[in-house]
């Protein structure tokens, strides 16, 4: 008889609900998709390891969407802060994301900034677009706590009034390679129920059951890419009388960056600031801040 062989569980995301406890979760684990979406940049350890978080808190909140086109962003701005914008989104299961940040300022805190030193008074939003609906929803809040995941607590606290717990864990695996996963636990609201709207209680005693339990997740577990998913909600609600697995979602890096698409938007600029933005040989250069791909398009393709 031969032994089993196990395979690291990465690059993807599933669901559960806790019927008796009114409550909701998902957890994901990012390997080969974050690492690829880190390597187009080669960023310094402090912004690889936030980016990889963001990625992580990404893909927990856009595979709630059950529009398959919809599309999920999450935006983290300041004024002045080291880290100018970060952004990250997801889409049909597809991740990007990128940063852009002061260089010479990083350099001067240190190998672990605090989310403060980085962003300063900085902010989050967090947008959700339901393309079949055509419904747009977006929440701002400050960027407080010590953490993104902590910001992204008061995201759904302040602009949806419903109680959630995020914890976020990072690591290497044996290649040395970033591994990035997240649990998201959230209270349903109970109002279209015919049940109280969970902001005028004045307690939740079926969360708080909830949130002590997905508390005890480690970031080491979250990590671990030989553990898998199931497993971590089995650790959590093991004792619980009935835990419902939805199905899961798999997970990929993925830009929607299209030379056609830059050379519409590029033909629609007036041909002098054409012909100012091309070089010497009558080229167009086009980044993407996303996948780091470089885009050349010569002026008279773009004329034609």
């Amino acid at each position: 008889m031969s032994d089993t062989v196990r395979l690291p569980d990465l690059d993807r995301a599933i669901g559960f609900t806790l019927p008796d406890h009114h409550a909701r979760g998902r957890v994901v684990r990012l390997g080969p998709v974050v690492q690829s979406i880190l390597d187009a940049h080669a960023y310094p350890a402090p912004i690889e390891r936030l980016l990889a978080e963001s990625l992580a808190l990404t893909a927990l909140l856009g595979s709630t969407l059950k529009d398959a086109e919809g599309q999920l962003t999450l935006q983290a701005q300041t004024q002045g802060g080291i880290i100018r914008l970060m952004v990250c989104d997801y889409k049909n299961g597809e991740l990007r994301g990128y940063v852009d940040y002061d260089a010479d300022r990083l350099a001067e805190l240190g190998e672990d900034p605090s989310l403060f030193a980085l962003f300063g008074q900085g902010y989050l939003a967090i947008t959700f677009d339901q393309v079949t609906s055509g419904e747009r929803y977006q929440g701002i809040v400050p960027l407080d706590g010590e953490s993104i995941a902590q910001a992204a607590e008061s995201y759904f606290l302040q602009s949806e009034q419903i109680p959630s717990l995020v914890r976020l864990g990072i690591g290497v695996d044996d290649n040395g390679q970033r591994i990035a996963g997240g649990i998201f636990l959230q209270h349903l609201p109970e109002g279209e129920e015919g049940r109280e709207r969970l902001h005028v209680r004045l307690d939740h005693p079926e969360w708080h059951h909830v949130e002590t339990l997905g508390a005890t997740m480690g970031p080491d577990e979250l990590a671990d890419p030989m553990l898998p998913l199931e497993t971590l909600v089995w650790r959590l609600f093991n004792e619980e009388r009935e835990v419902r697995v939805l199905a899961s979602t798999n997970l990929s890096r993925g830009c929607r960056c299209d030379r056609d698409y830059i050379a519409g938007v590029i033909s629609r600029f007036p041909a002098e600031e054409r012909v100012a933005m091309a070089d010497e040989q009558g080229i167009i250069t086009v980044d993407c801040a996303f996948c780091a791909t470089k885009f050349p398009l010569a002026l008279a393709d773009i004329a034609a």
